[in-house]
Protein backbone atom coordinates (compact mmCIF):
# COMPACT_ATOMS: atom_id res chain seq x y z
CA UNK A 1 0.00 0.00 0.00
CA UNK A 2 1.32 3.42 -0.97
CA UNK A 3 1.20 6.32 1.48
CA UNK A 4 0.44 9.42 -0.62
CA UNK A 5 0.33 13.02 0.55
CA UNK A 6 -0.92 15.90 -1.56
CA UNK A 7 0.67 19.12 -0.34
CA UNK A 8 -1.25 22.32 -0.91
CA UNK A 9 -3.35 25.00 0.68
CA UNK A 10 -6.66 23.89 -0.80
CA UNK A 11 -6.55 25.52 -4.22
CA UNK A 12 -8.45 24.13 -7.22
CA UNK A 13 -5.29 22.44 -8.56
CA UNK A 14 -4.74 20.73 -5.20
CA UNK A 15 -8.30 19.40 -5.17
CA UNK A 16 -7.96 18.26 -8.79
CA UNK A 17 -4.72 16.40 -7.92
CA UNK A 18 -6.42 14.58 -5.03
CA UNK A 19 -9.34 13.58 -7.28
CA UNK A 20 -7.00 12.40 -10.05
CA UNK A 21 -4.92 10.23 -7.71
CA UNK A 22 -8.07 8.72 -6.18
CA UNK A 23 -9.51 7.98 -9.64
CA UNK A 24 -6.33 6.34 -10.99
CA UNK A 25 -5.84 4.25 -7.83
CA UNK A 26 -9.46 3.09 -8.01
CA UNK A 27 -9.23 2.21 -11.71
CA UNK A 28 -6.00 0.25 -11.18
CA UNK A 29 -7.25 -1.41 -7.99
CA UNK A 30 -4.23 -0.08 -6.08
CA UNK A 31 -4.61 0.33 -2.31
CA UNK A 32 -3.45 3.75 -1.11
CA UNK A 33 -3.71 5.95 1.93
CA UNK A 34 -4.23 9.51 0.75
CA UNK A 35 -3.63 12.47 3.01
CA UNK A 36 -4.20 16.14 2.19
CA UNK A 37 -1.58 18.35 3.86
CA UNK A 38 -2.54 22.02 4.11
CA UNK A 39 -0.14 23.12 6.86
CA UNK A 40 2.41 25.52 5.36
CA UNK A 41 5.20 24.52 7.80
CA UNK A 42 4.72 20.85 6.89
CA UNK A 43 4.68 21.63 3.16
CA UNK A 44 7.94 23.56 3.61
CA UNK A 45 9.50 20.62 5.51
CA UNK A 46 9.18 18.61 2.30
CA UNK A 47 10.99 21.39 0.42
CA UNK A 48 8.02 22.01 -1.88
CA UNK A 49 7.93 25.63 -3.01
CA UNK A 50 5.09 25.39 -5.55
CA UNK A 51 1.89 23.48 -4.98
CA UNK A 52 0.37 21.07 -5.41
CA UNK A 53 3.13 18.75 -4.35
CA UNK A 54 2.86 14.97 -4.24
CA UNK A 55 4.80 12.81 -1.79
CA UNK A 56 4.71 9.03 -2.19
CA UNK A 57 6.13 6.83 0.55
CA UNK A 58 8.12 9.79 1.93
CA UNK A 59 9.60 10.92 -1.41
CA UNK A 60 8.57 14.08 -3.28
CA UNK A 61 7.64 12.99 -6.81
CA UNK A 62 5.93 16.14 -8.10
CA UNK A 63 5.60 19.86 -7.38
CA UNK A 64 3.72 22.64 -9.14
CA UNK A 65 0.54 22.12 -11.15
CA UNK A 66 -1.73 19.14 -11.64
CA UNK A 67 0.35 16.12 -12.70
CA UNK A 68 -0.45 14.43 -16.00
CA UNK A 69 -2.66 11.35 -15.72
CA UNK A 70 0.12 9.22 -17.30
CA UNK A 71 2.52 10.41 -14.58
CA UNK A 72 0.09 9.36 -11.82
CA UNK A 73 -0.40 5.98 -13.50
CA UNK A 74 3.37 5.52 -13.52
CA UNK A 75 3.59 6.21 -9.77
CA UNK A 76 0.97 3.59 -9.00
Amino acid sequence: MHNIKVLGTGCANCRATVALIEAVASEKGVAITLEKVESLPEIMRHGVMSTPGVVIDGRVVHAGGVPARSKVEGWL
